[in-house]
């Protein structure tokens, strides 16, 4: 079990702090709306907590992966749909500038995210691409000093409130090709880019939607990376995403377990409380074994990365697991809750109903296991 250093136990406790007081009394608010509360933007970027794990030389605030991972983790315990955003903010338009960008690109486009008085976004799904990125069909032609995007973008969180989108388009080549694919920085509001909000299951404050590129002009000093190679060059930032991705999972589940517990101590039934009976007690210990599990890997996954060590096909087991434990347990929490978690007004329905995406996103679950596989057959063992 991984041991918390003073910092991060002080970082862990203000980050719950936040939380508990500025996000979890207004998240019922929030879901009904179905928008995403942009003003927390430029608030967790004067705490400096967008720039988490970003180096200081940067105008980042330093730390690392565990710092990030607590980060998430506590946000999400409140409410995943508002952690999504902030986690696609800031982990993968943050760190793709971060880590990839050119120096004066980032220098001039960084800031504003870490400020977070520029929203960002990650433009990478299309509707004939979803985890398998060699069919990106969204093209940026070159024409002179620009490039000229036209395609369409599905399911991209913060797509229609971003003021930044790093967009995945091919630069040459054919589709079935993971060579030509760039990413490319565009203004949200660029001529010729429209959007449209999507609905959805779960998430509700997140805000989801579609991008539609007809003649978009974009800079070519707008390239994130080289021309052919910038996804290439992405990829270890979406690598790191599945560690981050599943301390969504995490805080999801905690809140279950939490929500749970509290409910069968103070449940009466059959003239006593519910954890009178064998078979309430053992699911309260199951959920705490199974979220104990998916939480140790997690943050070895984290650790290891901080550490500098291998870490993705670690990253793809703590994704798998902690996934489909947050699953597991919002339903064992409805369960538990009976009628009453069915209800609107019950939060439990609102974890069931946020779980499921995570095991889509960061790459689907069924790429993950692929993965694993491939490693195990390479000799990797745990």
């Amino acid at each position: 079990m991984l041991e918390l250093s003073s910092d991060q136990r002080a970082f862990q406790a203000e980050v719950a702090r936040f939380a508990d007081a500025e996000i979890h009394p207004h998240v019922r608010e929030w879901e009904e709306a179905g928008n995403y509360p942009i003003d927390l933007f430029p608030r967790l970027g004067s705490l400096g907590w967008l720039g988490v794990g970003i180096p200081e030389a940067q105008g980042g605030s330093g730390g690392g992966p565990i710092e990030r991972c607590i980060l998430f983790e506590e946000l999400s315990r409140a409410s995943a749909g508002v952690a999504l955003g902030i986690y696609v903010h800031a982990v993968l338009a943050g760190g793709a500038l971060a880590v990839v960008a050119s120096g004066e690109l980032r220098d001039s486009m960084l800031p504003g995210i870490l400020s977070g008085e520029t929203i960002g976004a990650w433009a990478y799904a299309e509707p004939d691409s979803g985890a398998d990125v060699t069919r990106v069909r969204l093209s940026a032609e070159r024409d002179g000093d620009s490039y000229i995007l036209n395609g369409s973008k599905l399911y991209i969180t913060n797509g229609t409130i971003a003021d930044l989108v790093l967009v995945v388009a091919r630069t040459s080549g054919e589709p079935g090709s993971l060579g030509g694919i760039s990413v490319l920085a565009v203004d949200g509001d660029t001529r010729g880019l429209t959007r449209r909000s999507m609905d959805k299951l779960g998430m509700h404050p997140s805000e989801l939607g579609e991008l539609h590129f007809e003649d978009v002009i974009v800079p070519a000093e707008r390239l994130v990376g080289e021309v052919d190679k910038g996804f290439r060059q992405c990829l270890p930032v979406l690598s790191q995403g599945r560690i981050y991705g599943a301390t969504l999972a995490l805080g999801l589940g905690r809140a279950s377990v939490d929500a749970a517990t509290t409910h069968v101590q103070a449940r009466e039934q059959f003239g006593g409380p519910l954890t009178g009976q064998q078979a309430v007690r053992f699911t309260i210990a199951d959920m705490t074994a199974r979220l104990t599990a998916a939480r140790t890997l997690v943050y070895a996954a984290a650790e290891a990365l901080a550490a500098r060590q291998p870490y993705d096909t670690e990253a793809s087991i703590a994704k798998l697991v902690a996934s489909e434990a947050a699953t597991w347990l919002a339903e064992r929490a409805m369960h538990l809750h009976g009628a009453q978690g069915y209800m609107m007004e019950s939060p439990v329905q609102r974890y069931y109903r946020d779980c499921k995406i995570i095991e889509y996103g960061e790459g689907a679950n069924a790429v993950q296991r692929e993965m694993i596989f491939e490693a195990v057959a390479r000799g990797w063992r745990p």
